[in-house]
Parts: structure tokens; sequence; C-alpha cells
């Protein structure tokens, strides 16, 4: 699909993404450590750990959404001038719980709001909107709907076309599956799995749920009160955790999945 698209930008290798001895405050409130952490290029990444801990906070620092209090943020090994952000967000897609569906606007609205409002030929944006049908196994019957019409699975789905449109080399994924009832959730995670694997584009995924981590991503990074405690596998941290959090932190995924 990708090779065939007019939206291909050509790149020989998806982003590599670096946080060198990034900082984040808010006031007083230090959200994110200073963390030196790599997404490599093609992989996807879980960033894991309990609410507030800063995963949120390294997805909004890749977007541009807020800048480092200290350190930078490096896409293939270049910081990006703030000036340059607004470009580089069409090249990051970007999916939220729910989807973050504008319930007036029907699906095919929605997932082509970014390309209309870049003026984007209207036929390739069809051709566009049937490719992402094809690949997230939505129905093109039901692109007319509204997001109040279909169901949360569904809407989730809608969310991935959305920001895949432009085909992009980075996909953030911020909790885009924890409002789901568990049959539909291990559906999507099933779909997803193969999305990203077609797709050999670079993922951050942030995600609650360390069973979901593991399955989606080949590394996983956890994060608690803003410190980056450990990267690695499941078994990394079953085998050599960093410290006791670690430990606790499965023991309290395990007593949850039961």
């Amino acid at each position: 699909m990708a090779g065939a698209s007019p939206f291909v930008n050509n790149r020989t290798l998806p982003t590599t993404i670096d946080l060198a001895d990034v900082e984040r405050k808010f006031g007083d409130v230090v959200a994110l450590e200073r963390t030196t952490l790599r997404f490599p290029a093609g992989e996807t990444t879980a960033l894991i750990g309990p609410s507030g801990s800063g995963k949120s906070t390294v997805l909004r620092l890749i977007l541009g959404l807020i800048a480092p209090t200290s350190g930078r943020v490096l896409f293939d090994g270049r910081a990006v001038p703030a000036a340059e952000f607004p470009a580089l967000r069409h090249r990051v897609g970007y999916v939220i719980q729910e989807g973050g569906l504008f319930p007036h606007l029907t699906v095919r609205d929605n997932v082509l709001l970014l390309g209309r409002h870049l003026r984007r030929d209207p036929k390739t944006l069809d051709r566009r909107l049937d490719e992402l049908c094809a690949l997230t196994r939505f129905p093109a019957s039901a692109t007319g709907r509204f997001p109040g019409e279909i169901s949360g699975g569904q809407r989730q789905r809608v969310g991935l076309m959305r920001a895949l449109l432009l085909d992009p080399d980075v996909l953030l994924l911020d909790e885009p599956m924890g409002a789901l009832d568990p049959l539909v959730r291990a559906e999507l995670q099933g779909e997803f799995r193969e999305i990203f694997a077609r797709l050999s584009r670079t993922v951050v995924l942030v995600t609650h749920d360390l069973g979901e981590a593991a399955f989606l991503a080949g590394r996983l990074a956890l994060f608690r009160e803003g410190r980056l405690v450990q990267t690695g596998s499941v078994e990394d941290f079953r085998r050599a955790p960093a410290e006791p959090f670690v430990e606790e932190f499965l023991r309290a995924q395990r007593a949850a999945a039961w």
C-alpha cells in the first residue's frame, strides 16, 4: 500500500527520535526528570507506568505541543526549530483515546480534514480514504456516518485512519484502547499489531496495560513520577528489575489481570 500512495514522502527509513537529557517542568512541578531515551526507526516502543508518571508528557514533547525546559528532542539526530514544528507535525500521526473525533463531522470528513485543510487533490484524498478503510478493515459503506453512530472500536479505527492520512513517518498513540471493552480491545490489539508490522513506521504507544504493551511493542519504557525507571522487554523486567518498583508494577499488573 505505502509504495503506491501519493502521500509517501520517499524517505529511505522512518524517523529515529531521541530525547537527549530532556527535562520538562510546569512551574515548580517536574513532569519529566532529565531523560535520555531513543525511539529507533521503524520500531514500536511502549511507554508504561502509573497515571501521572510522565508518559503523555513524552508524547507532547515529541509532537512539539510543549517544549523541553532543558535538553533537546532530536529527529534523525537534528533538533527541530520551533518554526518548523507545524511542518513536522504533518510527518507525525497522533491517536488518542476514543479517536478524538469531531462529533459533528462524518467519518469521511474526520479522516480527510487535514488533507482538505492542506488543499490536497480531492480525487487523491478519495483514493487514500479507500486505502485506509482497507488497511484498518473499516467498512467503506460507513464513512458517511457520524462518530456517535459507530462503535468504540470503529471510532479507534477512524482515529488511526485520520492519523495515517498523510502517511507519516512517526505514529504516536496515547491510550488508544483504554476505553474499550476487553473483547473489542483484544481484537483491535491484533489488528493494530498487524498494521504496525505492515507499515514499518516508528511507533510510540502510551498504555497502562503491561500485557498490551508487551503484545504491541518490541521494547518497553517504564516511568514513575516523571522518571524513566527501566527500558527493555517484560522478560528483562522480570529477570533483572532495576529497582523494587519494577517488581511492584509487575505484581500489580498480574493482580489487575485477574
